[in-house]
């Protein structure tokens, strides 16, 4: 079997990629680098230096002809979603159309496509939410992810393109961007093994379902030959707040300051944290890695690369 995964140079998405050359796969990989990295590429994939919204997308479905996609590429920061509403659906929903039409005209038999569980639902009504919480997201990133969700359907329903739907919790661990705008444990880390100061946005008492990348790809992986027209849920089932992760890492990497609290970002839910049951039940799939154990791993990785 034949994958193309777009975002494949990005924290996950390069994780997935990996795991799918070693079991045997053949990969290509779509990233335009914007905050991919080149050292995540895997020498084993073919690599396309592209934007998703390219016109010369088509030209690499034409030469690939893969048989599954496996879309990671998006804009990811709330803040800049706010900030840049018409960008953030330029990329997330434009350009994911422009992939899904690839897809259609060369005979590409599934998507599994990555959707926002910490987003698209807004505040929820309840906890954990299901995935048949009402959708109500209350940024332009959440909207824009779940708008191509609708799409997926209509591909289904019209040409037959197959799909999956894993609706993220917070993703962390090794090679996620430090310096990005999300990724709270991967800022915090390095923030700390530098004994530079580190700022909480808001109370700090939000919360967040954390799940380590390699139970993510563990995922994605039953999600290529499962699950088809169906959405699932990818998260813990339960929360932990900023100042309890802010707590944690600083206990791992002997950092010896105090948080500093800054004004809370626009767009951001206060409590999310996701119920998996149905990945369990109808992937097989349940997180195997605990939060200490995954926040342990995540500071000895970038303690062994002196940083980044």
């Amino acid at each position: 079997m034949k994958v193309l995964v777009t975002g494949g140079a990005g924290f996950i998405g390069s994780h997935f990629v990996d795991a799918l050359i070693a079991q045997g796969y053949e990969v290509a990989i779509i990233d335009d680098l914007s905050t991919g990295k080149r050292q995540n590429l895997n020498l084993a994939a073919r690599f396309y230096h592209l934007d998703i919204g390219d016109p010369a997308l088509a030209g690499v479905f034409e030469s690939e002809r893969p048989d599954v996609v496996a879309h990671y590429a998006a804009r990811a920061s709330v803040r800049l979603s706010v900030e840049e509403p018409g960008r953030d659906a330029e990329v997330n929903i434009l350009g994911s159309l422009n992939l899904i039409e690839g897809c259609r005209r060369f005979g590409v038999k599934k998507i599994v496509y990555i959707s926002s569980g910490g987003a698209v639902y807004g505040e929820p009504l309840h906890l954990p939410c299901a995935e048949a919480h009402p959708i109500n997201p209350i940024c332009p990133y959440g909207v824009s992810k779940h708008a191509f969700e609708h799409y997926l359907y209509l591909y289904r329903q019209v040409y037959g393109l197959n799909y999956t739907v894993l609706r993220y919790a917070n993703i962390y661990g090794p090679r996620q961007d430090p310096c990005g705008e999300a990724g709270v444990v991967a800022i915090f880390t390095i923030q700390m093994l530098e004994g530079r100061p580190v700022t909480i946005n808001g109370s700090g008492e939000q919360q967040r379902d954390f799940v380590y990348v390699d139970d993510a790809v563990r995922c994605n992986l039953a999600a290529l030959e499962r699950g088809d027209g169906q959405t699932y849920n990818v998260g813990c089932g339960q929360g932990a707040t900023v100042n309890q992760i802010f707590a944690r890492l600083k206990a791992l990497t002997g950092y010896e300051g105090e948080p500093h609290f800054g004004p809370p970002r626009p767009g951001e839910t206060f409590i999310i944290y996701l119920d998996a049951t149905k990945a369990r039940r109808e992937l097989g799939w349940e997180p195997r890695v605990g939060l200490e154990k995954g926040l342990s791993r995540t500071v000895d990785y970038f303690r062994s690369r002196g940083g980044q």
